[in-house]
């Protein structure tokens, strides 16, 4: 567990919390986002809320935790900040011309990178979370690096000893067989070179790297891969070196008692997990999540099924209703907004495990991934925010210490989280379908207002709890502890595009104050609800902030100016000395919702020219496409790559 210094204000605003009243018996008045923060937010990470802040910037979570905190998350969990391979030549685009995973391939174990930002703005992030209570977990990778072994720092291979030491001796052999804990543990995970975690040296390199992390501001560490990093009585790759990666950075590092470890450990083919539990302190719970999901498809949510983690009884755990791997690959696309937060309130209002809130790409679905920005760096949809998760959030940290229980009323169609004899969260299974609730309850009698927003009264008489709750909602039902939210301002512009064809007309959005400011091209402006604004050509970024009595809302919003190929357009390509004489183009654009491409891999024949160069007429029209040349054997960009910008009348080479 991770404890924050408490000030003399916010231990009485702790005090108001559990007393219910300030020092002179009248009721809290809530003013700041910091006192609203510290109030909601447990410094126990392990009780509270995270917020996964997949791909922001460190500056976009500082700009957003009034926003965060207000919210009633105890931790945001940021991606990893350790230097890693510049893929795309620098691109910052989720996918397209640059990729989320690039920051899974370290090329050091230093902090900053180029996707995130720098130390010096990491520490300022971590410095402004502990003003708001919001702890700080960093997603660390330590079973491998990039693929690109050239691109790995000369300090990290020398530090180990030499690249024949920071590697197991199979690194490149990729797992066939994972059932095989000596093939899970010491083989390539896809494709990535396997890291020798049982290397003292490398665990030395490795711990100075947590331990500045610490320094900087980090309470917590989420460990990318664990099942891939062997336990203490795994089979030992080397009969010199012992397992002991899981004991030493657990133990050795800075604080290590304060400090709150959990591993990705993706349950099946002799995952261990219980072992991991004991090794790390926490893992995730990912066959809890997956059965979620699929109950929530199936509009179903049983509460026999979902009492427990799935992890052998452990409550050790940190849940999800989705994570960034089964996002990323599709398998929670058929997910909408309603799911999530119905699956949200029931892995948040229960007393155990540790819930992440996975936060999608602005303007994203499950049928189109990326989001209408498709940018690293830029806060996600604004759902973390939404009043009905904040409502749930609120519950979780207010219920602390009191028992869990699930049961169902309504013929099954609806889930209640019973939370002793303080507060119920109801959950209703069905997206097209009121339901009337009666059920038996613990509740003292008296009226319940759903603190969510989306429904009206409950009423509790003589131990029977009923109320209508409407299609695809959720209630959250308590009386003792609640406190008012703040209510901070909504800033937001009304597009669907972010894509600037010679200039862009927008409108500006403001709720919760009479005024904001936005910041283009360096100068600021006052605006109010509704007023319009050009983006001319070459406009990158534009920041919306306003703020009131209760705190100030920032957004940052990104631009690309449009670049179409148009058909007939022709490309060149000069062969590399090498290469076969038979040459591909393979033009693609999968920033959108599908793939699109020109033909399949490895694209479509290049017309010789003579003197070693070819050309490649488009047969239709692109937008922001890619292209990589390929002889079918050998191809530039290479793998894992993303491919070169798609330009009228550019011949292309491979750099000497």
């Amino acid at each position: 567990m991770n404890y924050k210094k408490i000030t003399a204000a916010v231990t009485a605003a702790l005090l108001t919390v559990l007393t219910g009243c300030n020092s002179d018996g009248k009721a809290p008045a809530e003013t700041t986002a910091e006192v609203l923060a510290d109030i909601h937010n447990k410094s126990n990470i392990e009780n509270g809320t995270i917020l996964h802040a997949w791909c922001w910037s460190f500056d976009t979570v500082r700009e957003s935790l009034p926003d965060i905190a207000a919210a009633g998350y105890t931790a945001v969990q940021v991606s990893p900040v350790n230097e890693v391979i510049p893929g795309g030549n620098g691109g910052l685009q989720l996918m397209g011309k640059g990729k989320w995973y690039y920051q899974y391939q370290p090329t050091d174990w230093t902090v900053g990178n180029y996707q995130l930002g720098t130390e010096e703005q990491f520490v300022r992030m971590c410095a402004e979370a502990e003003n708001y209570g919001i702890s700080v977990i960093v997603d660390v990778v330590p079973n491998h690096t990039a693929g690109d072994i050239g691109a790995v720092s000369d300090s990290l291979i020398n530090a180990a000893g030499g690249l024949d030491k920071l590697y197991h001796a199979n690194y490149t052999k990729r797992i066939s067989n994972y059932t095989s804990r000596i093939e899970c543990t010491s083989y390539s995970l896809s494709g990535l070179p396997d890291v020798n975690t049982e290397n003292p040296a490398f665990q030395d390199y490795f711990i100075a790297y947590l331990n500045r992390l610490i320094e900087d501001g980090a309470d917590g560490f989420r460990y990318d891969t664990a099942k891939h990093i062997a336990l203490p009585d795994d089979p030992q790759v080397d009969p010199d070196l012992p397992n002991n990666f899981w004991e030493r950075v657990t133990t050795e590092i800075t604080d290590a008692e304060n400090i709150f470890n959990y591993g990705e450990v993706l349950q099946g083919d002799n995952d261990r997990i219980e072992q991991y539990l004991t090794a790390i302190g926490h893992t995730t719970a990912s066959d809890y999540g997956k059965l979620l999901r699929g109950y929530l498809i199936g509009e179903m949510l049983n509460a026999e099924l979902l009492t427990g983690f799935q992890v052998g009884g452990s409550e050790n755990v940190v849940t999800w209703v989705e994570s960034h791997d089964n996002y990323t690959d599709g398998s929670s696309a058929a997910l909408d907004d309603s799911k999530i937060l119905r699956g949200w309130a029931v892995i948040a209002a229960q007393g155990g495990g540790t819930p992440l809130f996975f936060d999608r790409p602005y303007g994203a679905t499950g049928y189109d991934r990326w989001g209408s920005m498709n940018r690293i760096g830029a806060a996600g949809s604004p759902l973390y925010k939404d009043p009905a998760v904040a409502a749930v959030n609120r519950f979780r940290t207010a219920m602390s210490g009191e028992s869990t229980e699930l049961t169902n009323c309504a013929e099954n169609a609806v889930l209640l989280i019973n939370r002793g004899s303080r507060g119920v969260v109801a959950v209703n299974s069905k997206a097209l379908k009121d339901q009337s609730i009666s059920a038996p309850t613990s509740l003292p009698n008296g009226i319940y207002p759903d603190r969510s927003g989306m429904n009206g009264d409950f009423t509790v008489k003589d131990g029977t709890l009923t109320g209508e709750l409407k299609k695809g909602t959720v209630a959250v039902l308590y009386n003792e502890g609640y406190t008012e939210p703040l209510k901070l301002p909504d800033v937001s512009i009304d597009t669907d595009t972010f894509i600037i064809d010679g200039s862009l007309d927008i409108t500006l959005r403001l709720t919760g104050a009479g005024s904001g400011t936005y910041t283009l091209d360096g100068r600021e402006e006052t605006y109010t609800d509704g007023d319009t604004l050009t983006l001319p050509a070459g406009t990158e970024e534009l920041k919306l902030s306003a703020g009131s009595a209760d705190g100030t809302s920032v957004m940052t919003y990104y631009f690309t100016e449009r670049q179409t190929v148009p058909a007939s357009a022709e490309i060149g390509f000069t062969k590399p000395t090498g290469w076969g004489d038979t040459i591909y183009a393979y033009i693609y654009n999968e920033s959108g919702s599908s793939l699109r491409k020109n033909s399949v891999w490895p694209g479509e024949e290049m017309v010789s020219a003579g003197d070693g160069t070819y050309t490649y007429t488009l047969s239709e029209e692109w937008d922001s496409a890619l292209v990589i040349f390929s002889d079918g054997k050998n191809q530039y960009p290479a793998a894992m790559e993303p491919g070169l910008d798609l330009a009228e009348g550019m011949l292309y080479s491979v750099p000497e």
